[in-house]
C-alpha cells in the first residue's frame, strides 16, 4: 500500500535538545525549557526533547511516588504554554506519568512513558505511549526491566501537521523496524526517536540503527537523547542526531553534554528518496517455507 501524499510544507529548521535529567522534576523542566528557548532563538520551529525529559530515576518507589497523572502534571501545562509562547511545534520526547488506571494487573502502581506533540497554539496534537519495553540483560551484566514499572502502549501514532507528517516512537522502539515501516506507509515523513540509550548499547548501535531506519523508509530521523552520568547512577549515551532520508547525518552531538543541535529539513528529500527507491509501495509479504535438515 503506497504512503499518503507528502505534505506541502516549506523547508524548516528542526532541533534536538540533549539533556541529563535527574530526579527533581522541576529542575529538569527548567533545564529543558532553557534549551528549547535557545533552539527557538536559533531559528528552530520544530524542537524535540529526549525520552524521560521530566525525570530519570532507577528507584521505582521514588519515581512512582513523585509523578502525577497527565491531568495533574505541571510539565504538560508548562510545555503547552512554552510552545504557544515560542510559536513552535514541540515534541516532548517522553514524560514519566502515573497510569490513569493507577494499577497494573498485579495490583502494583504503574506508570506510562508518554510522548507529547504540542502545536504552536499550545494544543496537544498527538500523544504516544512507548510500545516496546526495555527488558534486557546486557553483555556486561547491566539489566533493565521497564515492564515492572511502565505499562506499554498498544497503538502506533502518525501526526499530520502543518509542517510535516510525523511518526512517533521512543527509544527501544528503534530496534523494531516493522513499527517504522507501518508509520511510513501511513504517511510519516519524519520519524522521531527520543531516547535514553545506555552507553553500552549506544556505542554499539545508536548511529547504525538511526541511519538504517531513515534509509529503509526514505524518511528523516530526529533523535534527541539523554546523555552522561545521571543523578540516579545510570549512564546514557547522548549523541543526539538528525539523519536525512538518504541516511546522511545532517547534525549530531559528538558528546553526552546537555545542548542543542539543528538541521534544515526539506520534505522534497523525502519525495526524492521514495521516488528513487520505492520500497514502501513495492513491499511484499511472501509465504515462508520452512525446511528441517
Amino acid at each position: 500500500m503506497p504512503p499518503d501524499p507528502i505534505s506541502d510544507a516549506s523547508e524548516f529548521v528542526a532541533a534536538c535538545v540533549q539533556l541529563r535529567s535527574g530526579v527533581d522534576r522541576r529542575v529538569n523542566i527548567e533545564a529543558a525549557k532553557a534549551l528549547i528557548e535557545t533552539a527557538a532563538r536559533r531559528g528552530a520551529t520544530f524542537i524535540a526533547t529526549p525520552e524521560m525529559t521530566n525525570v530519570v530515576d532507577q528507584n521505582a518507589r521514588r519515581l512512582l511516588g513523585g509523578i502525577d497523572r497527565e491531568a495533574d502534571a505541571f510539565e504538560v501545562s508548562e510545555f503547552a504554554s512554552l510552545a504557544a509562547r515560542l510559536q513552535i511545534w514541540l515534541l516532548v520526547g517522553s514524560l514519566a506519568l502515573r497510569d490513569d488506571q493507577e494499577a497494573n494487573d498485579s495490583g502494583a502502581a504503574s506508570a506510562v512513558n508518554r510522548s507529547f506533540l504540542f502545536a504552536p497554539d499550545g494544543a496537544i496534537a498527538a500523544r504516544y505511549d512507548k510500545i516496546h519495553m526495555f527488558d534486557v540483560v546486557l553483555p556486561d551484566g547491566e539489566s533493565w526491566r521497564e515492564s515492572s514499572v511502565y505499562k506499554p502502549g498498544s497503538s502506533s501514532v502518525v501526526a499530520a501537521t502543518g509542517i510535516a507528517t510525523f511518526g512517533l516512537s521512543i527509544c527501544y522502539d528503534l530496534r523494531f523496524p516493522g513499527l517504522y515501516r507501518r508509520l511510513s506507509q501511513s504517511g510519516a515523513e519524519i520519524l522521531t526517536a527520543p531516547a535514553a540509550f545506555t552507553r553500552q548499547t549506544g556505542e554499539a548501535h545508536w548511529e547504525t540503527l538511526l541511519r538504517a531506519r531513515a534509509i529503509e523508509n526514505g524518511a528523516y530521523m530526529i533523535a534527541p537523547g539523554q546523555g552522561g552520568r545521571h543523578e540516579d547512577g545510570r549512564e546514557t549515551y547522548g549523541r543526539s542526531m538528525i539523519v536525512d532520508p538518504w541516511g546522511r547525518i545532517l547534525a549530531s552531538a559528538d558528546h553526552d553534554e546537555p545542548g542543542v543541535i539543528l538541521a534544515s529539513i526539506n520534505l522534497e528529500a523525502v519525495r526524492d528518496a521514495r521516488r528513487a527507491i520505492p520500497n514502501l509501495a513495492l513491499e511484499k509479504a511472501p509465504e515462508i517455507i520452512k525446511f528441517t535438515a
